[in-house]
């Protein structure tokens, strides 16, 4: 099953009087939807899968023109964030990148076994392929999609994937030799989405010192650049950045703000949990509990069902699971779940041979936690090969087998919707 953004063919125009003005008028007239309330037909339309959305302003003129009405976006986004979320497939197996995604629908998560109906995996067909084969997801956001450029992290794509509305964002600041951390998000207050780059670079002044402690240790500098999309026509730069951030993009927006954790430093151990205000545009420490695991072990951000969490990795494939709360209260951390090791049946079966991105993106992990499903189970990814689901009452896994689902991937959390850049603007 492919995604088609086109309108319908000729054929199907006919039907529906496309090339007869007055038959087109009669069919207008008959359909009854124009003569709804606005209210109503936004209340309607509204409740529809994206997927459905998408199809219904493809059958005629007026249907398009009341699926682009400028308050459909936020009404539809509202309702949709409810429910259950979409899985997007990122793949690079085995030519070049691929966008696949498939619904968790209330039916499949209820199931109790794993033999159940197989979900159907659809595919994207992103417009910028041709010159951006190669490309790493930055974030989800609201529908919308940020992309890099994996090769050369020059080229950046803000991409509705429901929708196919693409836009390349304006070239940034590039130094020799850097290292690039991004983030991708939106406020609900300032209403705006920003892209947040973060360069670290050697400093060119000392990259011919003779002495011996200059060439082991680099002197490394750092920008930070800031892009407003549907605002600003250029980056902005906000000086150096106060932390040495982790080379992983920011999949985590919680109260208006990137979150991310450091890495290691020679004389200091621990990894300290930063944040991004996309409001203020302010770097801010987020308090960490007193003890635990988090800060001397390796553990992944995320947020669990709206509140900020912290994957632990622990030896043996296990792994914790710590929910703060209430946001940047310290005493709110709670290690909420202990999830065991387990290998899913379809991973078995595929063991002889993964991409090398796809086992350095890994770091040697087992599992890696995608969300929380409305029915109380944690979805998990396996090896970056297949899926299953944890409940923490009972205790027990079960595998996810979906029809079409790529070989080797790396999957995430997004909200199907009509969002673009500027729909978001205030009226």
């Amino acid at each position: 099953m492919e995604l088609v953004h086109e309108p319908p063919c000729k054929k199907l125009r006919c039907e529906l009087g496309g090339d007869d003005p007055g038959a087109e008028a009669e069919a207008e007239a008959k359909n009854g939807m124009e003569g709804l309330p606005r209210e109503i037909v936004l209340d309607i339309l509204s409740r529809l899968p994206i997927t459905s959305l998408v199809r219904f302003r493809l059958v005629c003129r007026s249907w398009r023109a009341l699926g682009r009405d400028p308050l459909l976006p936020d009404a539809q986004l509202a309702r949709t964030a409810a429910r259950d979320p979409f899985l997007v497939f990122h793949s690079d197996f085995p030519l070049r990148n691929q966008l696949s995604f498939v619904e968790l629908s209330a039916q499949d998560q209820d199931c109790g076994h794993s033999r159940s109906k197989k979900s159907s995996v659809g595919k994207f067909n992103p417009p910028f392929l041709n010159s951006m084969p190669e490309f790493d997801v930055v974030g989800s956001c609201n529908g919308l999609l940020c992309l890099a450029d994996s090769l050369y992290r020059e080229t950046l794509f803000v991409y509705n994937p429901f929708t196919g509305d693409c836009r390349e964002l304006p070239p940034s600041r590039q130094y020799a030799d850097q290292t690039v951390v991004f983030g991708f998000g939106f406020h609900p207050a300032t209403r705006e989405y920003k892209v947040i780059k973060i360069a670290y670079y050697p400093n060119p002044s000392r990259a011919g010192a003779g002495s011996r402690r200059a060439r082991r240790v680099p002197h490394v500098q750092s920008e930070v650049q800031v892009l407003t999309l549907g605002r600003s026509p250029a980056w902005r730069s906000l000086g150096r950045a106060p932390y040495q951030i982790d080379k992983r993009p920011s999949e985590t927006v919680v109260n208006g703000r990137l979150h991310w954790v450091t890495g290691p430093r020679r004389y200091r151990t621990a990894r300290q949990l930063v944040s991004f205000d996309l409001a203020d545009e302010q770097f801010r420490e987020v308090l960490r509990p007193e003890g635990g695991p988090i800060g001397r072990s390796n553990y992944q951000l995320m947020a669990l069902r709206g509140c900020l969490s912290a994957i632990v990795y622990c030896n043996y494939g296990r792994l914790e699971i710590w929910v703060m709360k209430t946001y940047n209260v310290k005493e709110s951390w709670t290690r909420e779940y202990v999830i065991g090791s387990y290998m899913p049946r379809a991973l078995k079966q595929n063991v002889n041979f993964m991409p090398f991105k796809m086992w350095k993106s890994m770091n040697a992990r087992v599992s890696r936690v995608v969300c929380g499903l409305d029915n109380g189970e944690i979805l998990l990814e396996y090896k970056s090969g297949a899926l299953a689901a944890y409940d923490p009452k009972k205790g027990k896994f079960r595998d996810i087998l979906l029809q079409g689902m790529p070989k080797w991937f790396h999957s995430f959390v997004h909200v199907g919707s009509l969002s673009w850049i500027d729909s978001h603007s205030d009226t």
